[in-house]
């Protein structure tokens, strides 16, 4: 059960991020990572197994192909931290060659705690892994993480898998990459995935499925807000939209008023207005090329180790060390 001072703070939390999103101008919008409660983790893996959707099977592709070689390269790791764990149904893959070493203690970072508790679950059989699970934002957790190892030398290897580095815009993305970086040691490892550059139409269908599941995942956003901060939007009300931006190279996920309304969130103190046709930005993911990722690594201070990619779907894992 969730201590009841933390849910308060998460649920203010959550509050303040509503009310700053629908109030910006030119462009409501709402931050991605709320996307992610119990039913939108349930729909995210869904999606994930849609013929229209190729990433996630893509990664698991160049995991068991390459997560030997990666516990060859990061010989030492005995503290894996995931930020964004998701079910952790692919970091198993990883676990599994680390521990043919030795022990590893795998610390998943997760906002969401029905999430958290979905991966924690799944990877208990593993017998040479111990599970700390943090429930906290990404820096927060990256660094209780981190502050755990005290003076020990113990290596940390950091994962950022699945696309979610293209949920932050390039420049953001880079400072990120430096946050994380300054709670990490020299000698440290990061794994980072990230969905690379595809046709246009291509993008589209893979936000945009033709069942309707990625519209019923943007859709709960809205769903969410009513349930936890007492706001009265209609679902029935918005539609889903995809679009991709071809100067940011991004796919923007937005709900599409589909006539004038007014919307009222309790807990956030706040009433809207919606004009039809307007939209409330969820998401952008961006898509990389590999001189891209090189890029982004050696701004943050990191030295690329090794690249591996997928070719029935482009997508690439690449493994840095901290400099």
């Amino acid at each position: 059960m969730a201590h009841p001072v933390l849910a308060d703070a998460v649920r203010s939390a959550f509050a303040e991020d509503v009310r700053l999103g629908l109030t910006r101008v030119p462009q409501k919008e709402l931050p991605s990572k709320y996307l992610y409660d119990a039913v939108g983790s349930a729909l995210f893996d869904v999606i994930t197994v849609l013929p229209e959707y190729g990433v996630t099977r893509a990664e698991e592709r160049v995991l068991i192909a390459h997560a030997a070689d990666l516990a060859r390269l990061v010989p030492n790791t005995t503290r894996v931290a995931e930020l964004g764990s998701g079910s952790g149904r692919k970091t198993r893959r990883i676990l599994e060659a680390l521990t043919a070493r030795r022990d590893v203690t795998y610390c998943p970072i997760e906002i969401s705690p029905a999430a958290l508790a979905q991966c924690e679950r799944a990877l208990r059989d593993l017998e040479r892994v111990r599970v700390e699970g943090q429930a906290f934002e990404y820096l927060d957790g990256l660094k209780r993480v981190a502050d755990a190892r005290g003076r020990s030398d113990e290596r940390l290897l950091v994962m950022f898998l699945g696309s979610t580095i293209g949920n932050f815009r390039r420049l953001a993305a880079a400072h990120f990459l430096r946050d994380v970086r300054h709670l990490m040691r020299a000698g440290d490892a990061l794994l980072l995935g990230a969905d690379l550059l595809k046709p246009e139409p291509v993008l589209i269908e893979a936000y945009d499925d033709p069942a309707g599941v990625t519209a019923a995942f943007n859709l709960n956003m809205l769903g969410r807000l009513n349930r936890e901060l007492g706001a009265d939007f209609d679902l029935r009300a918005f539609e889903h939209v995809a679009r991709f931006d071809p100067v940011a190279r991004a796919i923007e996920m937005h709900l599409r008023a589909r006539s004038d309304q007014t919307v009222t969130i309790g807990a956030a103190d706040l009433t809207v207005e919606f004009r039809r046709g307007e939209t409330i930005w969820t998401e952008a993911s961006h898509k990389y090329t590999l001189d891209d990722i090189a890029h982004l690594g050696d701004v943050a201070g990191f030295e690329q180790l090794a690249q591996w990619t997928d070719a029935e779907w482009p997508f690439a894992e690449t493994l840095f060390v901290a400099r």
